[in-house]
């Protein structure tokens, strides 16, 4: 176990990231794009991400489940329903949609490294102790569902 497993709330991993990706693109800048056509980009991209986040709240606000990413522990349900039949992690999806609207809106293509750096973040420090402690609280029902459903799309 690692220090920073479940520590940081993923909301505020997300935008640590996000500055990080702003401070590169201020040193290192991308190719011109019309303003106009990286902004319809930005919207569709951002759009979508909001959409996953979203869409894994109510699954779990329906299922009556925590919500809360750093007591995993405490969930009540296995939320297999709705996106996430799509996705195990469809709010961290969009999260990480969320960044590459940012990337594409700063234009620098340095920061994209951004993302991935959140996406492996996540996969270490968040998702692998989450998915040890639905483990533990669901058993095999979680092994099946982890076998039918993959962990970001």
């Amino acid at each position: 176990m690692h220090v920073l497993e479940n520590r940081l709330p993923p909301p505020l991993v997300a935008a640590l990231f996000g500055l990080l990706m702003w401070l590169v693109s201020r040193y290192v800048p991308g190719p011109d794009m019309a303003h106009s056509v990286r902004l319809a980009l930005v919207l569709v991209v951002l759009a979508v991400g909001v959409g996953f986040s979203l869409a894994g709240v109510v699954s779990f606000r329906q299922a009556r489940t925590t919500v809360n990413p750093l007591k995993p522990e405490t969930a009540s349900a296995l939320v297999r329903t709705g996106v996430y039949r799509y996705s195990r992690n469809p709010m961290y999806v969009g999260f990480a949609m969320a960044l590459l609207a940012w990337a594409l809106y700063l234009f620098s293509p340095v920061s994209l490294l951004g993302v991935l750096g959140f996406v492996l973040y996540m996969n270490r420090f968040q998702i692998r102790p989450e998915e040890r402690a639905l483990g533990n609280v669901f058993g095999g029902e979680f092994e099946t569902y982890k076998a039918q459903v993959r962990r970001w799309l």
